[in-house]
């Protein structure tokens, strides 16, 4: 099944085109995709009026004369609730850079498939996805808040898939990402090939990084100490390098937490993620600081940049440097609409080599919430580099309730054509039956995507229960949630998996493998001994297969 399941197309643009692409799937279940036809199959939805036109050759559609944000054109199609729906086109507007949304109207309400900031003189590519929750018609049309503005629509397609489909596009795209074969030859002290050699690997260590949140609370308890280091290899602190914690009173500074957590990290060998340099949320401010002038506030700031960042520089593998800076604009609304960016170049010039992340909620969650949207994020991350913030990275936070999984895979896209860095951060379901079952899902989904480079868990763990989802109990025995983490933990290669096998005739054993650090032990036919020989790592590289040579 999975040779023959139509393969998933993870192609985005995020540059505005003089042409629109092909529509992918060459359309998929949309009739007419590329309008070479004229208005077959379309029609006008609402009050707009509808016409077909060719400019340079390219035909497409227009609705025009606009009097509300849903006037636009609209195809009628049959949604099946059991499949998974993967939507692109292509839009441009006569005038100014103005979002359009790719809405589909069904027989339970209105669904978002996704958006873009369009603009004119050049087409921009909507990527997105959705699911309903009951099989019947709908209607896909296009909208618009402006509406003196005209939209233009070409290349559209919908494209469903099976269950089944869905899971094999993670199963081909983890065999390009995550693995690689290996070829290991055994020889004897005649560098001769040794058949029947028994060959066993153990996995010490899983390349990618996958991880949790952890807090103080930790510091004293073996148990949630041994739990948490079995497993993962990539932490974040809670709330211990958040500037509320470390400068609760202006001036007296308190690193005490932070620089402990990282000692423990480090013992360890588990790099960490730095949470957070500052936070624009207003009420997550040490409580000295919304009582500061404007010109008190700028220099707090830059104290408090330079503080934290100068005593972890080089010691972390990635900084969120302005959390929430798209929803949330505390430090904009005083000190002016460059203030994020001017923290970003602060960050970069004090630490050059480490990523410099956004770190952003519902972009990936909700297809409804527009202000985080992938293009929305873009247009944040362009405006921090055009400002001369640099070595940038994208943390989605990815606090679920119910997953998305079509809409979460084309935003992924989407942010993956800007070609950066890009991590889950905070990975988190809301409480309820399907909490470890939505978990699972996410966590696969990002797992294989090939723009995804490292995912987070938001489960540090409190006595009281965590901030909203939990993978223990007090006791440190798996919940639900925690008994997914081990499942998916053994299914990619980590917890020391083991492999076994025997060398055919000519003294060789083939192996598809995790990236990861591997140890190799050998057994002699006949021989009661065994013969650890050496580990060795498989790393990401163009080459498909890495060859290994071991004498016994």
């Amino acid at each position: 099944f999975g040779a023959n399941a139509l393969k998933y197309d993870y192609t985005a643009s995020a540059e505005c085109l003089p042409f629109p692409h092909k529509p992918q799937y060459n359309g998929g279940i949309i009739k007419n995709a590329e309008l070479n036809r004229g208005l077959r199959a379309w029609s006008a939805f609402g009050n707009a009026k509808v016409e077909h036109r060719v400019s340079n050759g390219n035909k497409f559609v227009v609705a025009h004369s606009r009097n509300d944000s849903h006037d636009s054109i609209s195809q009628k199609i049959y949604l099946n609730k059991d499949k998974l729906y993967t939507f692109s086109a292509w839009v441009q507007v006569s005038k100014g850079k103005i979002l359009v949304r790719a809405v589909f109207k069904t027989i339970r309400g209105f669904k978002h498939a996704g958006a873009v900031i369009a603009e004119s003189n050049c087409w921009s590519m909507i990527k997105g996805g959705l699911t309903v929750d009951e099989s019947g018609p709908a209607e896909l049309y296009f909208e618009s808040k402006d509406t003196s503005a005209e939209i233009w629509v070409d290349s559209v397609s919908l494209q469903p898939f099976t269950t089944e489909e869905w899971g094999t596009h993670h199963q081909q795209s983890i065999e390009q990402k995550h693995r690689r074969k290996v070829r290991i030859h055994v020889m004897d002290k005649q560098d001769k090939p040794l058949a029947n050699a028994t060959i066993s690997i153990v996995q010490n260590k899983l390349s990618f990084p996958f991880g949790s949140a952890i807090n103080k609370n930790i510091l004293t308890n073996t148990a949630y100490q041994n739990w948490f280091t079995s497993r993962f290899t990539v932490t974040v602190f809670e709330n211990e390098m958040k500037w509320d914690t470390t400068e609760p009173s202006q001036g007296q500074e308190d690193y005490s937490a932070a620089d402990a957590l990282l000692k423990f990290a480090q013992q360890h060998g588990i790099p960490v993620r730095g949470h957070t340099v500052l936070w624009e949320h207003p009420g997550h401010q040490p409580s000295w600081v919304p009582s500061l002038s404007a010109s008190q506030l700028s220099k707090a700031v830059t104290n408090r940049i330079n503080s934290i960042m100068y005593r972890y520089k080089g010691q972390l593998n990635g900084w969120d440097v302005v959390n929430e800076n798209i929803h949330l604009s505390f430090f904009e609304s005083r000190l002016g609409p460059q203030a994020s960016a001017n923290a970003y170049k602060t960050a970069k010039f004090i630490d050059p080599s480490t990523t410099l992340f956004l770190n952003e909620y519902n972009t990936i969650e909700d297809s409804r919430d527009t202000v985080a949207s992938p293009t929305a994020y873009a247009k944040k991350i362009k405006d921090i580099q055009s400002s001369g913030g640099g070595n940038l990275g994208i943390g989605l936070q990815g606090h679920f309730n119910v997953p998305d999984l079509p809409y979460m895979r084309s935003a992924i896209d989407a942010l993956g054509a800007l070609g950066l860095p890009m991590w889950l951060t905070e990975v988190d379901v809301q409480s309820g039956e399907n909490q470890a079952m939505y978990l699972e899902q996410v966590l696969r989904e990002a797992h294989a995507h090939p723009k995804i480079n490292g995912i987070v868990l938001w489960t540090a763990w409190k006595p009281e229960g965590c901030y909203r989802m939990c993978l223990t109990d007090n006791n440190f025995r798996n919940l639900p949630t925690g008994d997914v983490v081990d499942k998916l933990l053994k299914e990619w290669g980590g917890g020391g998996q083991v492999l076994s096998g025997t060398t055919g005739p000519d003294g060789a054993l083939e192996a598809s493998l995790f990236h990861g650090d591997y140890q190799v032990t050998v057994t002699q036919p006949g021989a009661n001994s065994s013969y650890v020989v050496r580990g060795f790592a498989l790393a990401p590289t163009e080459t498909s297969q890495q060859r290994l040579i071991l004498r016994v």
